[in-house]
């Protein structure tokens, strides 16, 4: 069996590079999450006064992803996700050693800085090794990211329950992220930003635009997804267990459904977009999420409420990375402010989604609330023409990796 040769194996490596940083960032966020009772009980902090730490959370990301595209335009994504992976398992255990709450709120700050950071920096990394493999791969990263979610919160988990606290917690599963990190600065290509005169050699003004155009629509879709994610994650074990009466048991199996449909389907999802397109698979993906859960809640059934977030995680599943792909694939030398675009338009998604879903229900009925996530879905559906390609000039190269036919 003849050898591979270095150009052979540094795909692949590459692409487990980023499959690792993903994970990292997944991983983060699911330990962190496990351990919040414990970290809030020792500060003694209430329910309020706790929610304002967390907000700390969302300003950072906001913060890291505003100001991570343009560096990732000017240095190139390994130059910021190396990095950012490296903090990422360094921050993770500030929250443990803040003696209040205005220590917890910047601790908190701080790693939302470099999860946003990170977020962005990956995911243009991502688009730069999609554009090497010719086909679509982003689904797989997005579903790794899921499956570090459940591992780190699941460590947390087993630690806590072994008595371990958050500090333990934080050092053990931060020396594995930071291990996973140095590995994946080994193997992770090494890209170089395209000069803004190579991707518009006629000077059409890229320096005067802030970001590829289309690209803030492509961050509305971003947005109505994560609507839904967020919606989800809060108010869908809520509807059951409180709208419907089910049993506590079965009201957390809604979001058990929602959270592993939406991983299967990432896992499927590259298949998927090589054999439909990106149009056709968002397109058949919101139909899905909006109809799937439309219906359930019309049926107002604690096994129907189930399977319909279950059907609305398997929708969503695809939607998310195909819109960052197609927003960093628009404009190879802007990927960096594109992907910080689209990805914090949908970040402030899933931050309002609880919170427009718990107003409407005050107004209406939380299932009537639920409608609305269900709407944006078909919406994103009617909209998924917005991923094409723009026009391009005759001999302008054309963005690999959108697979299938034009939708």
């Amino acid at each position: 069996m003849a050898l591979l040769t270095t150009s052979q194996t540094a795909l692949p490596r590459a692409r487990a590079a980023v499959h690792g940083l993903f994970f990292v960032s997944g991983a983060a966020i699911g330990t962190w999450t496990s351990r919040i009772p414990a970290i809030k009980t020792d500060l003694g902090l209430s329910d309020g006064r706790f929610s304002m730490a967390l907000l700390g959370i969302a300003a950072g990301a906001i913060t890291g992803m505003a100001i991570v595209g343009r560096l990732i335009d000017r240095y190139g994504s390994f130059r910021l996700m190396v990095p950012t992976g490296i903090a990422m398992g360094i921050v993770l255990q500030l929250p443990a050693y803040a003696a209040g709450l205005p220590a917890l709120a910047l601790s908190l700050f701080l790693f939302g800085v470099v999860h946003g950071s990170l977020d962005v920096a990956m995911n243009a990394n991502a688009v730069v090794v999609e554009r090497r493999y010719g086909r679509p791969i982003m689904s797989a990263f997005h579903a790794v990211f899921s499956v570090g979610g459940f591992a780190g919160a699941s460590a947390g988990g087993l630690l806590a329950q072994a008595g371990a606290g958050p500090r333990a917690t934080f050092a053990g599963v931060g020396a594995v992220l930071l291990l996973l990190s140095l590995i994946s600065a080994r193997w992770a290509t090494r890209d170089r930003p395209p000069p803004a005169e190579a991707s518009h050699p006629a000077g059409d003004g890229l320096r005067r635009r802030r970001f590829a155009p289309g690209v803030l629509f492509l961050g509305l879709l971003a947005f109505c997804c994560l609507v839904g994610e967020g919606a989800s994650a809060d108010w869908s074990s809520v509807y059951l267990r409180e709208t419907l009466g089910s049993s506590p048991g079965l009201a957390a199996a809604a979001y058990a459904a929602f959270s592993i449909m939406m991983t299967a389907g990432r896992f499927a999802g590259d298949r998927l977009a090589a054999r439909l397109g990106p149009v056709r698979l968002v397109r058949c993906c919101g139909g899905l999420a909006g109809a799937g859960l439309g219906v359930s809640l019309l049926a107002g059934h604690p096994l129907a409420g189930v399977a319909g977030f279950g059907l609305f995680g398997a929708g969503l599943s695809c939607i998310i990375p195909q819109v960052f792909s197609a927003a960093g694939h628009r404009d190879p030398a802007q990927a960096g402010r594109s992907l910080a675009v689209a990805a914090g338009v949908g970040y402030t998604g899933f931050l309002a989604g609880p919170v427009l879903i718990g107003g409407l229900a005050e107004l209406v009925t939380l299932s009537r609330a639920l409608l609305a996530p269900a709407v944006l879905a078909l919406f994103v559906a009617l909209a998924a023409p917005a991923l094409r390609p723009p026009s391009r000039t005759a001999g302008e190269p054309v963005p690999a990796a959108t697979g299938g036919e034009p939708g």
